[in-house]
């Protein structure tokens, strides 16, 4: 499709004011990405060798939320400024409105629908997946719960202190390990010629001491019992539950086809309901975006983010609903488009409704 110098023009303000905007969501994306890994680093739940590869990773699954704002909000600038400073009016003297101007505004609309609706659909439950198989290969790492050798670590919720003298390399294995752990006027001391650390039920974990002694009794009555053991399983305990994300989000979509439960195909909703929604928020931001010449620069950016906030959590709604059956599969996420829909419809009515004027007598 060959633009003409109009059209490039106008292809090129909203290229601009739709890149700047989503520049502003990434920075503001990654902080709150980079604050909940680090929380996660600092509980000993991700190694802090994951911390670039987790936010590329979680930065994929944040986009199809992400770029649909941005360019709802670079359409609505980008054609607000044409507006303001009269360009428009003087475009639309020549023969040239919005709907001559659609080429050049679909021009970039649709590439970037395309490029949610591929990350949506496929890259971004292939990035969860990836994700949360990182995840569950470092916890079986002693670094993840902190342990280190040459130092004591005190284990959280347990009132012990381990000490290890060596290390694998992966971190799985250990040897000659020291645990110390004193309640209510009771001491419990282990040894451990060697050992290691294994993960059971998701984010349970273990360590597996092996060919050890263990001596535990009571300082007040000076009363204490030695064992010699060939295994002893220690737990070591999470600081808090663990978040991991819906199995539905990191299947594939023929996975979620072939198993066409309420759950799967809400989930399968929600992906198409990306590329969807971002076609009907650029087209919803064509009439938002028409304002009177020398107006505030932001007049409209309020109603538009209100829209915007009513729309996803419409959506969200739904995925809810469909998923807990209370409305019917056929009827999906179809609903919060419909809506959308009629209130583009409307928009562009009242937009382009006559005026009947009054001429003074």
């Amino acid at each position: 499709m060959r633009l003409n110098r109009i059209d490039r023009y106008v292809w090129r303000e909203l290229a601009v004011t739709t890149l700047a905007t989503a520049a502003v969501l990434l920075m503001v994306m990654f902080s709150g990405l980079f604050a909940d890994l680090f929380g996660k680093i600092s509980r000993g739940k991700l190694p802090p060798g994951l911390l670039l590869s987790q936010l590329g990773l979680r930065s994929v699954d944040m986009l199809p939320l992400v770029l649909p704002l941005a360019l709802f909000l670079g359409v609505l600038l980008g054609l607000g400024r044409l507006y303001r400073d009269s360009e428009m009016s003087v475009l639309a003297s020549v023969g040239l409105g919005v709907s001559e101007l659609r080429r050049a505004i679909f021009a970039w609309v649709l590439p970037l629908v395309l490029l949610v609706g591929a990350t949506s659909l496929w890259l971004a439950p292939a990035a969860q997946k990836l994700s949360a198989a990182m995840i569950e290969e470092a916890n079986r790492s002693l670094l993840v719960v902190g342990l280190e050798p040459g130092r004591f670590v005190e284990l959280p919720g347990r009132d012990a202190v381990v000490y290890l003298s060596e290390m694998s390399e992966d971190g799985s294995q250990f040897g000659r390990l020291f645990v110390h752990n004193e309640r209510d006027g009771r001491i419990d001391v282990v040894t451990a010629k060697s050992g290691e650390l294994y993960a059971e039920q998701g984010d349970e974990r273990y360590l597996s001491l092996r060919d050890g002694f263990r001596v535990e009794g009571s300082l007040d009555a000076l009363d204490f019992r030695l064992m010699r053991f060939e295994r002893n399983d220690i737990r070591v305990p999470d600081s808090e539950p663990g978040d991991l994300a819906r199995p539905e989000s990191m299947r594939s979509i023929p996975a979620l086809l072939d198993e066409p439960t309420a759950s799967a195909m809400a989930e399968l909703h929600w992906r198409l309901s990306a590329p969807l929604a971002t076609l009907l928020l650029a087209l919803l931001a064509l009439p938002l975006a028409h304002t009177p010449p020398r107006s505030a620069r932001y007049g409209g950016l309020l109603v538009a983010l209100l829209g915007y906030v009513v729309y996803m959590n419409l959506l969200g709604i739904g995925r809810a609903w469909m998923a807990a059956e209370v409305t019917p599969i056929w009827l999906g996420l179809w609903w919060p488009h419909g809506l959308v829909l009629l209130a583009i419809w409307w928009l562009q009515w009242w937009d382009r409704r006559p005026f009947s004027r009054r001429v003074p007598a």
